[in-house]
Parts: structure tokens; C-alpha cells; sequence
């Protein structure tokens, strides 16, 4: 995860990105509002890849196949555009984690660790 975070570092460089006053809080303020909106924006195209699969799944069914055929099929015909949604998100995660300085992987592997203490399992 680090090299993932530290490549998307890089990405923003090359690319001009995130040029803004980082002394400025409304500067800041407006980056935080800015990502959190592109954040939600993809996290709902996410969701509407499901619908489309779960509208596929129907429409197979209807044609005959039996539930795992046409959820097969449905995911396979989703794949490719729900992947590029599903980067667009991790993408943002990357951005927001480097803005407030966190190694992700240590932090995903404490989130972890910590459902592993506090949940019971089924």
C-alpha cells in the first residue's frame, strides 16, 4: 500500500494536481469539501453498477436462466466499468490518506485487528 500511495504522490506531481495554499484554511476547507463530493459522486456510480447488475440478473432470469447463471452473467457484463469505478474510489482514498499523512496499510491492518478483538464471530 505504501508504493500505491506514494505512486499516486507522484501521479499528482506529474499531473499538477492539488494546487492549492495548504496554509490557507479555506484553501483546505474547499480541497476537503471538493474530494469528499468526488469521493461520494464515484462510491454512487459504485452502487449504480449493482443496480445494472441486479437489472441484468432479472432480465436473465426471465429469460431462463437459473439465479447463479444470470448473476454470472450479470457480473461479467459489469465488470469491466464497475473495476474503473472502483479505482476512481480508491483513487480519492489515496488523496485523502496522503493529506492527512496516513500509511494505510498499517491503518487497515489495525481496523482489522480491532474487528477481530471487538466482533463476535458467526
Amino acid at each position: 500500500m505504501e508504493k500505491l500511495q506514494n505512486y499516486y504522490r507522484s501521479f499528482e506531481k506529474e499531473m499538477g494536481y492539488n494546487r492549492f495554499d495548504e496554509n490557507s484554511f479555506q484553501a483546505n476547507q474547499n480541497f476537503l469539501l471538493f474530494i469528499h463530493m468526488l469521493l461520494t459522486t464515484e462510491v454512487a456510480e459504485v452502487a449504480e453498477e449493482f443496480r445494472s447488475m441486479f437489472d441484468l440478473s432479472e432480465n436473465y432470469l426471465s429469460e431462463g436462466y437459473n439465479d447463479v447463471e444470470a448473476m454470472e452473467m450479470a457480473k461479467e457484463s459489469i465488470r469491466e466499468n464497475l473495476g474503473k469505478e472502483l479505482a476512481d474510489c480508491l483513487a480519492y482514498i489515496l488523496k485523502l490518506a496522503n493529506y492527512f499523512e496516513f500509511d494505510l496499510e498499517t491503518e487497515l491492518y489495525s481496523k482489522l485487528e480491532e474487528i477481530k478483538r471487538t466482533r463476535k464471530r458467526y
